[in-house]
Formats: C-alpha cells, structure tokens, sequence
C-alpha cells in the first residue's frame, strides 16, 4: 500500500496499539490516526493524528473513520458489529484485527474463544478485507506472579510443565504494523507466539535471573491455584488453568509467523525478562 494511505489505530494508548503506532512511525507510515479516550495525556508523537474515542461509544466512531484507509481493530465484541458496519460505510478497505489463538469456529463454544470469534465473525461479515492477527499467550501474563516475586524467592502456582510459547507484546504490533502497510496478508489468519518453546517453572527461573537471584516453582494443586488466583484473574481462573492443564499434556507448538512476516524471530523469554525487570523488582 502506499505510505500516504490513512490507517486509524484504536485502543492506541493500551498495551498493544500504543506499539503499533511506533511500529508504523518507525516503518515510514505518514498517515497514522490514533484513537483515544483522552487525547491530552496520549502522550502520542506529533506527527500523529489524535482523535478522541473509543470503541465502545459509538457515537465517536463516524468521526474517526472518515477518511480511513485501514483500520486497526482493538477486540470489543459488544460493539464490533456496529463498528464493522460503520467502517463499511466510512469506505475502510481494510481491517487488521487483533484476536487470539483460540477464535476457531470450533472453539467459540468456549468462553474465551468465543470472546474473539465474535470480533473475526463480525469483520468478516462487513465484506471488508481482513486479517486476524492470533497471538498466543502473552509474556506480560507472567506479571501475575509479580507480588510473590517481590514478596521473596517463592512462585506458588500449579502446573510446572505446562509448556508455552509467550509472545512480546512489541512483537505482535511489529506483526500488526506490517499486516496494516502491506495487502499481501489478506485473507490470513497469523497464529502468532514467541520464538521457543518454555515451561512455567522455566519462566520463573528466568525472570530470577534477570533479578540476579534465584527463585523457585513450588507446585499447587490445580484447585488451589484456581482458587488463589480469583484475586488476581476473577471469574476466568478456572478457565485459565483449565488451559494450562492442557498444556501439560499437549505444549503448544511453536509459530514462525514473527520471523515469517518481519523477519526476525522474536523476544526470547529471558530476553523479556531483563527487558521488563522492573516489574518484579
């Protein structure tokens, strides 16, 4: 596509969008509309076209899409519908949106997968080109065990082996920004994860070393984790360590699609770890 074609980021001040606007600053993109509910404490470049918004208030939607190109779709399902349908109409020919590895048609039973099914539904259904962008687990989760962390040298969670393949949140924006600058990834759905293959208690061990201290995996009953991590998850406790069952018996397979499209294989784990010490310090 060319430079000069407008792409609107939404949820451009969170975790991942924020990054897809570095991502296409830093490839050369000159047209870069960014969406925010509070524009003034953005903090976003000036070369950036901030507009106030969000998803979830509809009425702040026509504005924002006018003139757009390609848009970059944050996951909403209350609205995404409506969305979708107004980017139609707004003359939006491409979406790029962000989803999960577990939005299959056959796992929209499932809560979570539902959760994302409904996004890539809805997108489909609008008749506008997409890609869906599937990241696996993201390497933040990790700062669930942050507060033990800091507490002393002890993780206590279950599951010890269930094996994962974490992605950098850097890495699925620098997946997203090629995606939005580049048509050839019509049409595809980018299951996404790091570049290795990595344990529970290997995590941990990982980020002690970045620590530059030792700290070990004390393993839990899965009925204990599940009940001690409703402070910190909620209601999808359970679902969570429902899948990390899963990933004991069956670790999930690692993913070339980082290397395939940016042409770097992504964050190594411990890598993250240095990187991001500061959260468990």
């Amino acid at each position: 596509m060319s430079g000069a074609e407008r792409i609107l980021v939404t949820g451009a001040t969170g975790n991942v969008g924020r990054l897809v606007v570095d991502e296409l600053l830093a490839a050369g993109a000159t047209a870069v509309r960014a969406l925010t509910n509070d524009p003034a404490k953005a903090g976003l470049p000036d070369s950036v076209d901030v507009v106030e918004g969000y998803l979830g208030r509809l009425e702040t939607m026509r504005a924002a899409l006018e003139g757009v190109d390609v848009l970059y779709l944050a996951p909403l399902p209350r609205t995404v519908v409506e969305v979708a349908a107004l980017a139609a109409k707004a003359g939006v020919r491409r979406i790029v949106d962000l989803s999960a590895s577990g939005a299959d048609a056959e796992a929209a039973g499932d809560r979570e997968g539902w959760h994302y099914y409904a996004v890539e539904h809805a997108v489909e259904e609008s008749g506008i080109a997409w890609t869906h962008l599937r990241p696996g687990e993201f390497m933040t989760n990790a700062t669930m065990w942050a507060g033990q962390i800091r507490a002393g040298d002890v993780v206590r969670d279950a599951h010890a082996e269930a094996s994962t393949a974490p992605i950098a949140l850097v890495d699925i924006a620098a997946v997203a920004a090629r995606a939005l600058l580049d048509d050839r990834y019509v049409g595809a759905k980018l299951t996404m994860t790091g570049p290795e293959a990595i344990t529970r208690a290997e995590m941990v061990v990982a980020i002690g070393a970045a620590l530059g201290r030792e700290v070990r995996y004390e393993e839990l009953t899965h009925e204990q984790a599940v009940e001690e991590m409703k402070a910190v998850m909620g209601e999808y406790s359970a679902w969570y360590y429902e899948g990390m069952d899963e990933l004991a018996r069956h670790p999930m397979p690692v993913s070339l699609v980082v290397e395939d499209v940016t042409g770097n294989p992504g964050t190594p784990f411990a890598t993250w770890a240095v990187e991001n010490a500061g959260l468990f310090r």
